[in-house]
């Protein structure tokens, strides 16, 4: 499997049930939706605005050290749902755009990843997509899910992976035995 057919549909789908989680968030809460982008699961944790904010900067910072460009500045934290919406779908925009040739020879260039607070790593692209972007990226989705959850959103399993519905085999039903 080539590093952008692992990359770009895996962050595309991911990006489209963080934007299904929102849109049955404002749906739930109504006229309250907007308290919720500063819920956090706990004091030391980043909100939910920052945790969308962080799913698109991973895949935003992933595509540029991929495709050997300068990645951008932080994008900024949005203070509507409406903004978050729209940063999810501009990230979509960017991973559309995303050359296929470029992210394929971005998994033996060498990434340099400096973080906030001083630390360093040096790894291959494909070290940094596996140990690094998936792991970041995964875990800010989850983090606004489980955010969502918290506040009563009625969020399950297949809001999570609603991507799978494209593999449904229908009538087909019962349990799964290993």
């Amino acid at each position: 499997m080539s590093l952008y057919t692992l990359v770009v549909p895996t962050f595309t789908q991911m990006l489209g049930s963080l934007s299904g989680f929102l849109e049955k968030a404002e749906t739930h809460l109504g006229d309250a939706a907007p308290d919720m982008l500063d819920a956090r699961l706990a004091p030391d944790m980043l909100p939910l605005a920052d945790q969308v904010r962080f799913s698109c900067i991973q895949v935003v910072e992933a595509l540029a050290r991929l495709q050997d460009k300068d990645v951008p500045p932080p994008l900024a934290r949005q203070d509507t749902i409406a903004a978050m919406q729209s940063q999810i779908a501009e990230t979509r925009s960017a991973l559309r755009a995303a050359s296929a040739q470029d992210i394929d020879a971005g998994a033996e260039r060498v990434v340099d990843l400096r973080l906030p607070n001083g630390m360093a790593f040096r790894m291959s692209g494909a070290e940094f997509v596996r140990d690094w972007a998936l792991p970041q990226f995964y875990f800010h989705v989850v983090t606004a899910y489980a955010i969502l959850r918290h506040l009563g959103v009625d969020l399950g399993k297949a809001d999570y992976v609603r991507h799978m519905a494209a593999y449904h085999v229908p009538g087909v039903v019962g349990s799964a035995e290993s």
